[in-house]
């Protein structure tokens, strides 16, 4: 078994060493921005992921976000959305990463954004402005990276099945969440078949989602059905439980584009020159976040860490450890971190974090009911005494 994990660590790294994970986030900024209580005098420190969020903070104006990511690929497609807003208009802006395709992609990264870029973003752009081209068997950006490939194969899939694509179709768009609800369950036995078990419980269907094989461990032996237990206690909480409307997470996993009336926020039209304004306010990190801190000490008023800490704290306890003494060291007293898990409790903080911060719970399960994404077990807001 010991090599058999070592052989899955592998093929994880593999896969997420060279290649773009995320071209979208996949945590609700809603939920964050309602968390955080973002204002003026806000400087946060974030996980880059694919860039979305951070744009779209940028709305509560605070004063500065650092965007911290090991693969300098998420950082390069931050960039990139930067140089949009700030050089680009707001056509460009949603065919490339509204739409996902953009005929003049080439020309428009070649001419206009690519000298805004860093060198390694202006190499990675240069190679793949393929991404936007709408030609090949990938169609759209949204389906391209890791966790593109998955949406991909998950998208030709049910295309194979005209009736039940056409009956998911029929649940985005359900008048009533009573007929939404009766849609998911009607098709919850062919959409989480025996096959699709099968696939969803091997460890390279989830290293395309982006769960290594420790994160993986959490949830799988609690289910009968191993992963897709989670997965479908992930999809009836997000298709059963609530309104499709303006769930742009899955339209977009559904469909590799965002429409006009449901996409994020930092691509509403209305909210273009807002982020304009303020895209030089955030600044991208190729780094982790103890490198970070390390180089730039300060006080800090926010810290979203995403589930990277489930990785941590089976892989490298005194990592994870040593994060936690420099987020101390680096917050004023009422900075909040945000932090999301796999697990359904946390047990990984370490003592000396129990006694600096206090978690707030009341918000935190009230917005967690409200996650659109619905992936995530649990969310820890902690607040610095």
């Amino acid at each position: 078994m010991e090599k058999l994990n070592e052989l899955r660590d592998w093929v994880f790294r593999q896969m997420h060493s060279k290649n773009l994970v995320y071209n979208a986030c996949w945590e609700d900024p809603r939920c964050d921005r309602q968390l955080m209580e973002i204002d003026r005098s806000s400087e946060i420190i974030m996980i880059t992921s694919a860039g979305c969020n951070a744009l779209d903070y940028l709305l509560d104006a605070p004063a500065r976000i650092h965007c911290i990511d090991v693969n300098p690929r998420q950082n390069a497609l931050l960039q990139l959305k930067l140089a949009a807003f700030q050089h680009g208009n707001f056509d460009d802006l949603f065919q490339l990463f509204g739409k996902g395709i953009h005929k003049g992609a080439k020309t428009l990264i070649q001419q206009h954004l690519q000298q805004y870029l860093s060198p390694y973003a202006q190499r990675y752009w240069n190679k793949n402005q393929n991404f936007f081209s709408g030609r090949g068997l990938r169609k759209t950006f949204y389906h391209y990276s890791t966790s593109g490939t998955l949406a991909w194969m998950t998208n030709q899939y049910l295309k194979t099945q005209k009736n039940l694509y056409n009956r998911v179709q029929q649940m985005f768009d359900a008048p009533t969440l009573e007929e939404q609800a009766a849609i998911y369950y009607e098709i919850e036995p062919k959409l989480l078949n025996k096959l699709v078990e099968w696939a969803f419980n091997r460890h390279v269907v989830m290293s395309l989602a982006g769960v290594p094989r420790t994160q993986q461990e959490l949830f799988v032996d609690k289910y009968d059905r191993g992963a897709l237990g989670y997965v479908q206690e992930c999809l009836r909480k997000v298709f059963a439980q609530q309104s499709l409307h303006d769930n742009y997470f899955w339209r977009l996993y559904l469909n590799g584009s965002y429409t006009e009336n449901c996409c994020p926020s930092y691509l509403k039209h209305q909210n273009f020159d807002a982020i304009r304004q303020q895209a030089d306010k955030v600044q991208a990190n190729t780094c982790t976040i103890s490198q970070f801190l390390e180089a730039n000490p300060g006080k800090y008023s926010h810290y979203v860490l995403l589930d990277h800490q489930d990785w941590l704290a089976d892989n490298n306890r005194p990592a994870l450890e040593e994060e936690w003494r420099l987020i101390l060291k680096n917050s004023r007293s009422g900075t909040r971190i945000l932090l999301r898990s796999a697990a359904h409790e946390v047990d990984f903080f370490p003592d000396f974090v129990l006694n600096a911060i206090e978690f707030e719970q009341e918000k935190t399960a009230e917005t967690h009911q409200q996650d659109r994404v619905g992936t995530y077990a649990s969310v820890y807001m902690g607040i610095v005494k």
